[in-house]
């Protein structure tokens, strides 16, 4: 694969254009499960709805050699920016009918389709666009950049969906219902501006980002190099349990991630905490993403200075058992916001620790071979398949049990991952390179 010269700064749309990737994936798979639980959806509906959207993002392995195809990569991330922005405010629209569920659940879903879209073609022009050198320059602001749309989108648009709600529209935040289509419409209308004018401001600024050496020529050559990237994978030595690595490591954070904010915003009578929609974006979207942040660069240092087949179990166990402190919470039902803010962020820091461990297994273990990027594409769909399949059953399973039980069955659901993890191989030297194992077992 060749580089392109850039034109331009990679200042002027590296940083736009993964902010842009995280807003609107976080929009479709977890603001709206704030959204749904607003509008006066139960936990289990509202789990397993915005569960469905995380699909398109756990199969664009399958559809990224297509996307190669035609025109540039460039032209792909503006259409789905443009089409993201217009189906934002076809959305906000449709919000205003009666019946509108239907519509709009079709309209998130052919959306979520288009934001994988972006993502395949937004890393596409940042990986052919720079060379090796200048990737690993911008790989921080990249990193920086996505994180920066979870605060914009799960802190920001939920802190003013809850704000709109009660100082413009004046109605009671601790109500669910329809009142909330207001303040909601309103914040879809300004996501879409938002992704408009980056469209805008990326058609002046991205580059077209380069052809690969394997593009393909036809939809029968990118069916082949599907097929061949799917025969390489499985003749992997110990490859189902990297499957299973990839797959149980963060069964629980599955478990916990759309629960968790229910939790928070349902009312004390439920076993929740009682918090409005400003309360959960500043603790969600700022504090707890900041442990993330935090977390996630120390993390790396750890791996960095002990090596991860020395770290991983560690890291595992940094993922999963603070995730004790809900079930403390949930017992305990706390009214100080600092003692709430610091339980979310102490399972956010360790989350941010220890979330780096699969990541680096996936890409120092899994991916290496002929075909790295669309096996690392594989590891990364594996656990998206994690979090829609556990993330749709969660609120059900929350109302079957209720919360404390609930969150004792997360701390159960640990095990799996302690399992894998203990059981992951490690067939290739983190120091050395490739085991000759390993190169055996995918032909070039």
């Amino acid at each position: 694969m060749h580089a392109s010269k850039p034109s331009v700064s990679p200042l002027l749309w590296v940083p736009t254009g993964y902010f842009m990737m995280a807003l609107g994936y976080v929009m479709l798979t977890t603001v709206t499960a704030i959204m749904f639980k607003n509008l006066g959806m139960d936990n289990g509906k509202a789990a397993q709805y915005s569960s469905l959207l995380i699909l398109a993002y756990t199969v664009k392995p399958l559809f990224a050699p297509f996307v190669e195809m035609y025109r540039t990569k460039k032209f792909f991330v503006l259409c789905a920016q443009v089409l993201i922005g217009l189906g934002f405010i076809g959305i906000a629209l449709v919000m205003a009918l009666p019946n509108y569920m239907a519509i709009l659940m079709a309209l998130f879903w052919a959306l979520s389709f288009v934001g994988a879209t972006l993502d395949i073609a937004s890393d596409g022009v940042y990986v052919t666009s720079l060379d090796s050198r200048a990737q690993s320059l911008y790989c921080g602001i990249q990193s920086l950049s996505w994180n920066v749309g979870p605060i914009v989108a799960a802190g920001g648009m939920v802190y003013l969906s809850g704000w709109l709600h009660v100082n413009v529209f004046h109605h009671d935040a601790a109500v669910f219902g329809p009142d909330w289509i207001e303040s909601w419409r309103i914040i879809f209308f300004l996501v879409a501006g938002l992704t408009l004018v980056l469209a805008l401001w990326h058609a002046r600024f991205m580059p077209d980002g380069a052809r690969a050496e394997n593009t393909p020529s036809s939809v029968k050559a990118a069916g082949h190099i599907l097929m061949d990237s799917f025969v390489t994978l499985f003749q992997k030595p110990g490859i189902w349990r990297m499957i299973a690595f990839a797959f149980l490591f963060r069964l629980s954070i599955g478990f916990l991630e759309k629960i968790g904010p229910f939790f928070m915003v349902d009312p004390v009578a439920k076993g929740g905490l009682g918090l409005n929609n400003e309360m959960l974006g500043l603790i969600y979207g700022t504090y707890g993403l900041a442990a993330v942040l935090l977390g996630s660069l120390l993390g790396g240092l750890y791996v960095a200075k002990r090596g991860l087949r020395e770290t991983l179990f560690v890291l595992c166990c940094a993922v999963n058992i603070p995730n004790v402190t809900f079930l403390i919470m949930a017992v305990y039902l706390p009214t100080s916001l600092s003692l709430i803010t610091a339980g979310v962020m102490i399972e956010k820091f360790f989350f941010g620790f220890g979330a780096v461990g699969f990541m680096i297994y996936l890409m120092q273990q899994l991916a290496p071979g002929k075909y790295t990027t669309t096996h690392y594409a594989f590891g990364t769909g594996i656990m998206g398949l994690c979090g829609m399949v556990t993330g749709a059953i969660s609120g059900h399973l929350q109302e079957w049990m209720g919360y404390i039980t609930y969150f004792i069955f997360v701390m159960v659901a640990t095990i799996p991952s302690f399992i894998a993890t203990w059981f992951a191989p490690f067939y290739i030297d983190e120091a050395a390179g490739e085991d000759p194992k390993a190169t055996q077992a995918v032909p070039a």
